[in-house]
């Protein structure tokens, strides 16, 4: 007699276990075979017509623009950000939120691991060249949930962008501005409409225009939700292809006829094709809520007109509202993107897409609709968008029939290892981008969205994708290629797509990857131009793996991410997307960045320029009004002036300065300004520039008497444009009432952070760190303490951390160059050491030059002080020589503008003694590069491609510049150290 197993699951019976496997590999197959079908032959075409011009109304506004900054965005000044949670989704049907998501299968932990044990599929997809964080939570700095993961990628640097601010990395990851606040970045709007009043709220769309070689910023703005507005959408075009560089501003009403109308979600794309009208515009759209209610009203699209946003000049948009019953179920259009292969035929118009989003979940859909923009700037009566006087469109493409990823009771559908909080799929609508690509024959439009794999969502979500043959302008009746993409229905939920095709027609897309049994993480899967159709048939490949689970039940994740081409070669994908370090409640998210491609092999990031571009060099300015020792050199970018704050004109008292020095570098003089100092402790000042209540200021932290050596822990701060110095209360640097001075200093995310410092009663350095709030005044000494006592030490900001090269050591009031090197990271409270500078030195400045550390000439102990500049790249961790500057000097006011420019006067001489007043000006213009693709670069496909490992990235050498030797320094007596 046989016994019973005991075991409640079937899964555990053999027989009951092997006719399951054998029962969903038939339905799998047979889901398979209905999911891939393929239709290369389309003979028929699209029977939707486009409108005749002028048989339409569109709205055509005057943008609020252009402001040109004046300032990089490395030197702008601080903005907070508003905080943010967004409570709930706005979709097209007021979802419910809160029900409970379907159950998982019964034994499906179990019926997933014997997949992964039966059904492993073989990639061929090469794992990721790169990947490195971007922005965090933390630098977010507005508790943003959630994050609104967005990017792109141009010739020489990465943009990422958040709910709240953008950041600029290099290729390699190395960050080259702090995270930059939306408030901050359009506060030259002024307070006319929310953008430059401080009321940014997030949604943020960033883009690189690789046919203008210009970068584009967006965000929306708005006094808060729900509410009346009004509401706007913040937009903002480099002028440079530096996207650290400055910008001509502009903002558009989501609705202008409608002010309490929000326009959530928007989406933009590039659209350029000639013709006669040009079509020629920067395509944006956006959903219609009601803000006090937040009830759905409809579509809005507009055309922008970028050729005269390019040049900086007053811009027309051009728009269409669709109501609430024009647009039927669906909603979230999104307008094709021009990135890679031909330039699209002269005059075609605009394609744009959008599925539906039911009332009810469960509901088989089979149509993508299709609708046309044509636009006419010179007659904006002509321009139209899609069929008849509510805007139908023009075609029904008809696709195998999907599920949109949500149910009766919620949008919640993703499971997560460790927590039964479920994420929320965003699987109502078209995923951007949608990308057009043209190959001189054939155009082609590839789009995704996510899905369920069945019709009542109790198993994984896919990702659906399709090509759409669009050949003559033409929306097809039904789909080159379609796919619901399951990776062999491993029983992982796949949501968050982005796509991408390079030049040569390889497809790739971007996600998010859950289940019971992992984290949130991201993956990438792609096919081959040559690849077998409707099929991703690389692959999948893990670009990284999460490490934490969200566990706050509103259940945000992402809202999306970006996939993009790299334009320096046409065939490099950048992939941007969020994961979690730990549990927790989803706000510590982090942005994570990768590259990848369709060869592998472990390449090296791109190259690192130079330390010095060619055609740069060091030239005399003017005298400055006085000789001068020991102030501090700021740049004030408000004005584009330099100033020389504090010091004196000899040793041995008395010659204490009592006003400002300014350079104007458009006048090329000097000015002595009227503002005068609290009193004459000036000498070795730490200052920055800092904002308060949206007004920049120049910062003066301590400072020492020459004839007494007292110091003091005053900070004041001086208004250039006013010309009125101010102490302000309550903020004495605590250390400086103990006789002792600030060391190096550098200015982070608005704060003001001094490193070691001069003991002058006691005669040593000190190793402790300092960090000042502007707002309300305040000083908070960190946990974090120098390796070594140090004083008078080269600092500064490039990215998230302080970076020092060399230092005076201090010991029985004698100081000695020296050659410590460390890295401070002000978020951790954390301290590391770097490689050394190659020569001893202190008592001069560092700056940080387009993202390199520049140390300038400076210190004691011969063959001291030096002309010689020091470069340091945190990216490869090497130092290399700059063009050194002509008169070797030491304690002297220096600064930059960032980008292209470095002043520096006064100093003492070569012989240590001599006070100085001459001075010197580097200028050194930047390249703009123009991204030249790849028209013939692709890849084999062969059946035997082996997967690649995740490459260790081996950074090139910093290449070194050209360098004229210092002079051979004159015998000159040591000096007693007077401070």
């Amino acid at each position: 007699m046989k016994k019973k197993s005991t075991s409640q699951s079937a899964f555990f019976n053999l027989r009951i276990l092997t006719a399951s496997v054998f029962c969903l590999l038939g339905i799998a197959v047979a889901l398979f075979a209905q999911g891939n079908r393929t239709k290369q032959t389309q003979a028929s075409r699209s029977v939707g017509h486009q409108d005749a011009p002028g048989t339409q109304r569109p709205d055509v506004v005057q943008m609020v623009g252009p402001v040109r900054t004046t300032t990089d965005v490395r030197h702008l000044p601080y903005v907070a950000p508003k905080r943010e949670v967004e409570e709930r989704r706005l979709t097209r049907y007021p979802f419910p939120e809160d029900g409970a998501p379907p159950p998982l299968p019964a034994g499906f932990e179990q019926f997933q691991a014997m997949l992964k044990k039966i059904w492993r599929p073989t990639p061929k997809m090469p794992g990721p060249l790169l990947t490195f964080d971007g922005i965090t939570a933390a630098q977010s700095g507005c508790g943003c949930f959630p994050p609104d993961s967005n990017g792109d990628v141009g010739p020489n640097h990465y943009v990422n962008a958040v709910n709240s601010s953008f950041r600029v990395f290099d290729k390699s990851g190395n960050p080259l501005t702090p995270a930059t606040t939306f408030n901050s970045f359009f506060a030259p709007l002024g307070n006319s409409t929310p953008c430059g009043n401080n009321q940014n709220d997030g949604d943020p769309f960033i883009f690189y225009d690789q046919l203008a070689d210009r970068w584009v910023i967006s965000d929306f703005a708005f006094p808060g939700l729900p509410g009346s507005g009004p509401f706007f959408q913040c937009i903002g075009v480099s002028t440079s292809p530096d996207p650290a560089g400055t910008y001509n501003l502009y903002a558009v009403q989501h609705e202008p006829t409608q002010t309490t109308w929000v326009g959530d979600y928007p989406k933009m794309a590039l659209w350029d094709t000639g013709g006669n009208p040009a079509q020629n515009a920067y395509f944006l759209t956006v959903n219609l809520f009601d803000g006090p209610s937040l009830g759905f009203e409809g579509v809005r699209v507009f055309a922008l007109d970028r050729a005269s946003m390019l040049t900086g000049g007053p811009a027309n948009a051009i728009g269409f509202t669709l109501t609430a019953a024009d647009v039927g179920a669906s909603y979230s259009f999104v307008a094709a993107n021009f990135r890679a292969g031909d330039t699209p035929p002269a005059g075609r118009d605009e394609f744009v897409l959008a599925i539906d989003s039911p009332a009810t979940g469960g509901v088989t859909l089979t149509q993508i609709h299709g609708r046309l923009f044509h636009v006419d700037f010179v007659t904006p009566a002509n321009s139209t968008f899609g069929v008849g006087a509510t805007h139908q469109p023009n075609a029904e493409i008809t696709v195998d029939g999907f599920v949109d990823a949500f149910t009766n009771t919620t949008t919640r559908l993703v499971p997560q290892q460790g927590t039964a909080v479920r994420l929320d799929t965003l699987g109502d609508k078209i995923m951007t981008p949608v990308v057009y690509r043209f190959d001189g024959a054939n155009e082609s439009l590839w789009a995704s969205n996510t899905v369920c794999t069945d019709a009542a969502c109790t198993g994984p979500t896919g990702i659906r994708w399709y090509q759409f043959d669009v050949t003559g302008g033409a929306f097809p009746a039904t789909p080159v290629q379609q796919q619901t993409w399951t990776n062999n229905n491993d029983g992982l939920w796949r949501w968050m797509s982005s796509i991408a095709v390079d030049q040569a027609g390889n497809t790739a897309i971007g996600y998010s990857v859950s289940s019971p049994s992992m984290f949130p993480g991201i993956r990438y899967a792609g096919r081959l131009s040559s690849d077998p159709p409707s099929d991703l048939g690389q692959g999948e490949a893990t670009m990284f793996n999460g490490s934490g689970n969200e566990t706050d039940n509103r259940g945000r994740w992402g809202d999306y991410t970006m996939t993009s081409i790299d334009p320096a070669d046409g065939m490099t994908f950048w992939h941007v997307n969020q994961y979690l370090p730990s549990s927790g409640t989803g706000f510590n998210w982090v942005q994570r960045i990768g590259k990848f491609d369709f060869v592998g092999g472990g390449g090296t990031p791109t190259p690192t320029p130079t330390a010095t571009p060619a055609g740069c060099s060091w030239s005399f300015g003017p005298d400055m009004p006085s000789p001068d020792v020991r102030s501090v050199g700021v740049f004030f970018p408000a004005n584009g002036k330099f100033y020389a704050m504090g010091g004196r004109a000899f040793d041995g008292g008395g010659g204490e300065f009592v006003n400002p020095f300014e350079y104007d570098p458009v006048a090329n003089s000097w000015t002595t300004k009227s503002a005068a100092y609290p009193d004459n402790q000036v000498n070795n000042m730490a200052c920055g520039v800092l904002n308060d209540a949206g007004t920049d200021y120049i910062y003066c932290v301590g400072g020492s008497e020459s004839a007494t050596s007292t110091t003091t822990g005053r900070v004041f701060r001086y208004d250039p444009i006013a010309d009125v110095i101010t102490t302000v209360a309550g903020g004495d640097w605590p250390p400086g009432a103990n006789t002792t001075l600030p060391g190096g200093f550098a200015i982070f995310e608005n704060h003001l952070f001094t490193l070691g410092g001069f003991d002058i009663l006691n005669g040593v350095g000190i190793n402790q760190i300092w960090e000042f709030t502007p707002s309300p005044a305040g000083w908070e000494q960190k946990g974090a303490t120098l390796p070594v006592p140090l004083g008078y030490i080269p600092a500064t900001t490039i990215g998230s951390f302080i970076y020092t090269g060399g230092g005076s050591d201090i010991t029985g009031g004698v100081l000695t160059d020296t050659t410590n090197s460390f890295k401070y990271d002000p978020t951790a409270d954390s301290i590391s050491t770097i490689a050394t500078i190659p020569r001893a030195t202190g008592e001069t400045r560092a700056l940080n030059f387009n993202g390199l550390m520049y140390v300038m000439g400076g210190g004691r102990v011969a063959p001291n002080p030096s002309n010689e500049v020091d470069i340091y790249d945190p990216g490869t961790d090497t130092w290399s020589l700059g063009i050194p500057f002509n008169n070797a000097r030491r304690n002297f006011p220096t600064d930059t503008n960032g980008t292209d420019h470095i002043w520096l006067a006064g100093g003492y001489d070569v012989d240590g003694v001599t006070p100085l007043a001459t001075m010197e000006i580097f200028d050194c213009p930047q390249a703009s590069p123009t991204p030249t693709p790849s028209a013939t670069a692709t890849a084999t496909a062969t059946a035997t491609v082996t997967p690649s490992v995740t490459p260790s990235v081996t950074p090139s050498a910093t290449p070194t510049a050209t360098v004229r030797p210092p002079p051979t320094p004159r015998p000159r007596p040591t000096p007693h150290p007077r401070p």
